[in-house]
């Protein structure tokens, strides 16, 4: 697999979409994708783990309300991994992340993950390099795991925004009053480690990639969602489901 190169990749869409015609689009597979769902909770024979990464303000909250919230609220959970507690740093770096892997039947979506222990930690040498080799050998073991152990298949998103629309985005959020609360004071000290982040990324994307990477230019929303809803449509079309019958 050749190495990625996030320069190399465009965060808009391709030439010749129409956005009307895309959200429409989109609409459809989001209807189709709230009958997979059940399925999916009905047959309770796979688990689907959905981890979406990507810098600040790459849109990772809208995205899972436009995408994931027609559905059934008893079949998707959501888990944001924020600074890890004391409690949690007493011990390995993955505890914290099994205790919320889905059930068969469940759709889990993990809003930054355990790729945050490779990221940040690397971006602010909390972690040395070797550390950081250990941990990619962890999560690969961990993601096989989960696949063979549980039957869980693993969506990889990376939200692929330039640092331009990144600036307008943060920008925003001091002005649009609808937008402040997403508002943290350390947003601008970490845009400016930018090409430190883009480095740990394509890092992670190389050595952490038995599970593969979709990378998704994410500068306009309706792209962006019209690609995951796609991907996640996909994904469960081919498990081939169907309702359990009547029990006897």
């Amino acid at each position: 697999m050749s190495k990625i190169r996030l320069t190399e990749i465009s965060t808009t869409p391709p030439e010749g979409l129409e956005k009307e015609a895309v959200k429409l689009m989109t609409k459809e597979i989001v209807k189709e994708l709230d009958e997979l769902q059940n399925l999916l909770y009905a047959q309770h024979q796979h688990a689907v783990l959905i981890v979406l990464q990507g810098m600040d303000a790459s849109g990772k909250d809208g995205l899972i309300r436009k995408v994931l919230g027609n559905m059934n609220p008893q079949g998707v959970n959501v888990k944001s991994f924020k600074t890890p507690t004391d409690e949690e740093k007493e011990h390995d770096f993955l505890w914290r992340i099994h205790r919320h892997v889905p059930a068969k039947g469940m759709i889990q979506v993990f809003n930054r993950s355990h790729y945050e222990d490779i990221l940040i930690q690397r971006v602010h040498k909390w972690i040395d390099d070797d550390t950081a080799k250990k941990r990619m050998q962890a999560i690969n073991d961990f993601e096989k795991l989960l696949n063979e152990d549980n039957n869980t298949t693993i969506l990889k998103f990376y939200l692929h925004i330039s640092q331009e629309e990144q600036a307008k985005r943060l920008q925003e959020r001091l002005e649009d009053p609808r937008k402040m609360w997403k508002y943290n004071k350390s947003d601008s000290a970490e845009a400016k480690r930018w090409k430190e982040y883009r480095r740990m990324y394509e890092d992670a994307f190389e050595h952490c990639s038995d599970v593969p990477w979709n990378i998704i230019p994410a500068d306009k929303n309706w792209y962006k969602e019209h690609v995951v809803a796609q991907t996640l449509r996909d994904t469960l079309r081919s498990f081939e489901m169907q309702y359990p019958p009547l029990k006897q």
